[in-house]
């Protein structure tokens, strides 16, 4: 019987591309791609929808047509699926902001009342405990990471400038830029993650 050799019999952390090539065989590695980007996502669009319902909505909708798009996947961003990801969520977020103006002219013209049954003002309550609770980890986890990320994050996710314009911004390539980018957003995942430990 043979010693040991030391050496790990298996990767413990994939990129996002290799997650996307294994989940053709195995459902559980697009499992994994999806716990690093859910709340990401469902924060996004929360932030640019202003509706939990909403952004929980357009979140399923995006990882359902990553899914079902996952084979077409062009790793284009040094291993990370971020950038893919979050073109899926700018489309759905788009259309949702069509549809939207489409049916508030319409019950403009029909004279009739936005439905009490969206109960907005208890979302808002509800987001508004969820940030209390969130906010401080979300901001030690920003302050935590290295300058460079954290200027890319703020350029591409906040103010969701394009990446061509981003890395104009940082001096830098758009390939460097999404690496910033992917790399502090797996840093504040692990950190989310590890304080609701």
């Amino acid at each position: 019987m043979s010693e040991p050799s030391g050496e790990a019999t298996h990767r413990v952390n994939r990129t996002d591309a290799e997650l996307l090539e294994a989940a053709r065989n195995d459902p559980e590695a697009f499992r994994e791609l999806y716990e690093r980007y859910a709340a990401w996502m469902r924060a996004w669009f929360l932030r640019h929808t202003s509706s939990d319902n909403a952004a929980l909505d357009l979140t399923a909708e995006t990882f359902a047509q990553a899914w079902n798009a996952s084979r077409r996947f062009r790793d284009e961003a040094g291993g990370s699926a971020a950038p893919w990801l979050f073109g899926i969520a700018r489309n759905l977020l788009r259309q949702y902001h069509k549809h939207n103006r489409i049916e508030t002219a319409a019950r403009q013209r029909l004279g009739i009342p936005i439905a009490f049954a969206e109960c907005e003002d208890y979302e808002r309550v509800d987001e508004r405990d969820e940030a209390t609770v969130l906010g401080p980890r979300l901001r030690s986890g920003v302050r935590s990471l290295p300058s460079e990320q954290r200027r890319a994050l703020q350029l591409r996710v906040v103010h969701g400038l394009p990446y061509e314009e981003v890395a104009g911004r940082l001096g830098c390539s758009q390939n460097a830029a999404r690496l910033r980018v992917s790399r502090a957003l797996r840093a504040l995942t692990a950190h989310m993650g590890g304080a609701e430990a």
